[in-house]
């Protein structure tokens, strides 16, 4: 039998009504983390503002909205990123920061943080592509499938001159640390961000659609980052990763969502 359809039936065998209550997503900062972890913004819940009390007819009170924007997280930069592309000498692609000694981050910080992909990499020859490092972890302990999209039920100002590459993913047997990744459009255009404007959002695919999502902190036990330690690397090593999913569900530990004590 197939290794994530045992592990789906299990699951359901192990629960009394498994498509009831909400579907807990645990999420957790990696230990490795190249960047102080005060820096990274909780993941919240994507909402209008709310004006109900002075109209009753408001659009945040329209149950399809609220029942949309229930299913969307976002998820804040953490700090400011204001960049430009440029090529040196010899042709070569390279981030600079326009803001010099006043920049929000030194300069080495950045680079242990942001990278330029491997020119031969680009999806087309013209769009650089950059990608920002993050340690937010996300999982489940039933089947739930994660789509990294644009922030885009969020104004951006200024506009940034590309788009995020998106990603769908299984984290019932597969969290990984996420990065973000952009490709760069309009290159005589900069890339402004500051720390606290919408970077991303999560999305949720679960078993049934009425059901609610619960995000939670988690604890990074020692058995998931076990687990974690063993699926790492990987994309280094394949091309196609999604063929290791059944082989990482056969090594996953019974729970990985251990909601943190004290978690608000």
């Amino acid at each position: 039998m197939d290794a994530s359809v045992e592990f789906q039936i299990n699951y359901i065998r192990d629960q009394d009504d498994p498509r009831s209550g909400p579907v807990q997503i645990g999420w957790t900062l990696a230990d490795d983390a190249s960047a102080p972890k005060l820096l990274f913004y909780p993941p919240e819940r994507v909402r209008s503002p709310d004006v109900s009390r002075t109209h009753a007819k408001s659009a945040s009170r329209c149950p399809a909205i609220i029942n949309l924007e229930s299913r969307y997280f976002l998820v804040r930069c953490p700090f400011d990123l204001h960049l430009v592309f440029k090529r040196d000498a010899d042709g070569r692609p390279a981030l600079v920061l326009p803001d010099g000694k006043m920049a929000a981050v030194r300069k080495s910080k950045m680079d242990r943080q942001l990278a330029m992909v491997a020119e031969s990499e680009w999806r087309y020859p013209d769009r650089p592509t950059i990608q920002l490092k993050l340690p937010y972890l996300f999982f489940a302990d039933e089947p739930v499938y994660m789509s990294q999209i644009a922030p885009f039920m969020n104004y951006i100002n200024p506009p940034w001159p590309g788009t995020i590459f998106g990603g769908r993913f299984p984290i019932m047997n597969w969290p990984r640390p996420l990065m973000w990744a952009f490709e760069w459009r309009d290159l005589k255009q900069p890339l402004k961000i500051r720390r606290g404007d919408p970077l991303f959002y999560l999305h949720f695919e679960v078993d049934r659609p009425d059901r609610a999502i619960q995000m939670l902190e988690s604890e990074l036990t020692p058995e998931v980052q076990t687990y974690l330690d063993h699926i790492s690397g990987a994309v280094n090593f394949a091309n196609q990763t999604f063929s290791l999913f059944d082989q990482a569900a056969r090594v996953r530990p019974q729970r990985l969502v251990v909601p943190k004590k004290n978690a608000t």
